[in-house]
């Protein structure tokens, strides 16, 4: 299943060290939900932030729990099944 996707493991180190993030939260659709373990053993690996799965829904880009700056996220990575394209 992984070789599907393309999760750019590396972008996403690279914005954590870059932002100096402390506490992380990533989102998943639920079709890349199988590969969360994978994306967080890569990132704690390879960065010092604390990392959380985000186990509710993520219909979208438009799908982001807001509120999550209230437990001291300070960053947020979400994944997609598509690139985002910019036009």
């Amino acid at each position: 299943m992984e070789d599907k996707f393309e999760l750019e493991l590396d972008r996403a180190v690279k914005e954590i060290k870059k932002n100096k993030a402390k506490k992380v939260c990533i989102q998943l659709p639920d079709g890349l939900k199988p590969l969360a373990g994978k994306i967080y053993d890569e990132l704690k690996k390879k960065t010092d932030a604390e990392l959380f799965i985000w186990s509710g829904s993520c219909f979208g880009a438009c799908d982001i729990p807001f509120y999550l700056d209230e437990y001291g996220f300070d960053m947020i990575i979400q994944w997609g099944h598509a690139p985002w394209k910019k036009d």
